[in-house]
């Protein structure tokens, strides 16, 4: 498995972090901003978001004194292509079992035997 992959779906396993990474998928925003909106002091966001970073699942800029971070749709991109193939392969494995024929299933154009004519 691809270690960015890895990293962002380890980082994504913290409710806090998904948090985040829920809220910045509305668009850029500054730190103090995301702080205000979380049950988690400013530190701990700068901490999330490092990790977030960290994974290549966020992006960050620098405006001023004001610091702004946003999802990085490469890293976004690699999660999705993830979770694609995952899909594809679960439904192709259940189009396959669903047009496999039960065991002990008759084949058609077998004629059923007939009945003596004793009842």
């Amino acid at each position: 498995m691809d270690t960015y992959l890895q990293a962002g779906l380890d980082a994504l396993g913290d409710a806090s972090r998904m948090a985040i990474f829920q809220k910045l998928s509305a668009g850029p925003i500054a730190v103090n901003e995301l702080a205000r909106t979380l049950p988690i002091s400013r530190p701990a966001v700068s901490q999330h978001l490092r990790v977030l970073k960290d994974a290549g699942l966020v992006l960050d800029s620098k405006e001023g004194t004001r610091r702004f971070y946003q999802l990085n749709p490469e890293g976004v991109a690699r999660l999705r292509a993830h979770f694609d193939r995952m899909w594809t392969n679960a439904l192709n494995a259940f189009q396959a079992a669903a047009e496999k024929k039960p065991k002990g299933e008759r084949k058609k154009n077998v004629k059923p035997r007939r009945r003596s004519g004793r009842t």
